[in-house]
């Protein structure tokens, strides 16, 4: 395996949402599933492609998208679909298991017992992520979905039953909210995402759980101003919390006023976020949550980046000894001190 000695470990990727709610097929070489995509984003993503850049460990989510008249005419418009859905991308991940395609991740003996594997087969490790709780149909639900080995939970997306979000609900968390952190406070097998949650939201939920926080997938706010990115004060709340932030590496998200269609900036402005966060909470304390195939493409990203093996460039860019951590050891030192 050429890349045993640096793994990357990507903190957020919506693999099963774009396979049963987009119709890619993951499985193909990724320039395959470029030449089958007559429209649409450009995909970044496939499970090739990610063994071909030595991931040897993915956050996969588990994204039940919700309705909006315009945008998600199909989308869950009640607990029971958006669970039924979250099943579904589930069972994908299992059967990719079962057909050896990926190891699925659940324990820290599971995850060490992957990584001896990953150096010899390259074969992917999916970490289980659920990005917005209305799948967890009432918060005493948690225990079900842990059992399944779901081992992550951000409460938001857009605002959810359970919290204000980024997109449309800018509230604290809600009676049931509080109820999901009373849970997820007694319950040691999974941890909290911060990503998405409004900064309200943010706040209630520290105040209330104490447990393992990470942001998979957020951003500075510094850079971009708005609701769906971190503030000082809440990066620092993470750090002290011994937590990890992931970068997402969409353009709009890293540099203010951007879009698309727009030329694509470089490098730089990845790295000016990574090293805003190191700054306040340290190089130990960041690491890389994509978001690749979040609802954007290749050109969507900065340049050179046009495949997760282009990840690795960030080597040339980044201040020296710090890539190892970035890339993902920090992400696999942050999940050795808490998996069950």
């Amino acid at each position: 395996m050429g890349f045993a000695e640096t793994p990357l470990v990507d903190a957020h990727l919506d693999l099963a949402h774009n396979v049963l709610d987009a119709g890619l097929d993951l499985t193909l070489p990724l320039e395959e599933l470029r030449r089958r995509r007559t429209e649409g984003d450009l995909p970044t993503v496939t499970l090739p492609a990610l063994e071909e850049a030595g991931a040897a460990l993915v956050f996969a989510t588990l994204f039940a998208s919700p309705y909006h008249p315009e945008h998600n005419p199909e989308g869950y418009s009640t607990p029971d679909e958006a669970h039924a859905r979250a099943l579904r991308q589930l069972e994908l991940y299992h059967r990719w298991a079962d057909e050896g395609r990926v190891r699925l991740v659940t324990s820290r003996a599971g995850l060490e017992s992957h990584l001896k594997a990953w150096k010899e087969d390259g074969v992917i490790g999916l970490l289980v992520l659920m990005e917005g709780a209305d799948p967890i149909r009432t918060p005493d639900e948690l225990g079900f979905w842990a059992d399944a080995g779901v081992r992550l939970v951000g409460p938001a997306w857009g605002g959810t039953r359970y919290a204000g979000g980024s997109w449309n609900g800018t509230g604290g968390l809600t009676g049931l909210g509080r109820e999901l952190m009373a849970a997820l406070q007694d319950e040691p097998r999974v941890a909290l995402d911060a990503s998405h949650l409004s900064e309200r939201s943010f706040w209630d939920a520290v105040e209330r759980y104490d447990g393992p926080m990470l942001a998979s997938h957020s951003n500075a706010r510094r850079y971009v101003d708005h609701e769906r990115h971190l503030t000082d004060a809440m990066i620092r709340a993470i750090g002290e919390r011994g937590g990890v932030i992931g970068t997402v590496l969409y353009n709009a998200f890293l540099q203010s006023g951007w879009q698309r269609g727009n030329e694509r900036p470089g490098l730089d402005i990845i790295i000016r976020n990574i090293a805003h966060i190191a700054d306040l909470i340290g190089w130990e304390r960041v690491g890389i949550g994509s978001d690749f195939d979040g609802g954007f493409g290749a050109r969507e990203l900065p340049e050179p980046l046009d495949r997760p093996a282009d990840l690795r460039r960030l080597e040339d860019v980044l201040p020296a000894g710090v890539f190892p951590g970035v890339l993902g050891e920090n992400w696999l030192r942050w999940l050795r001190g808490w998996l069950p």
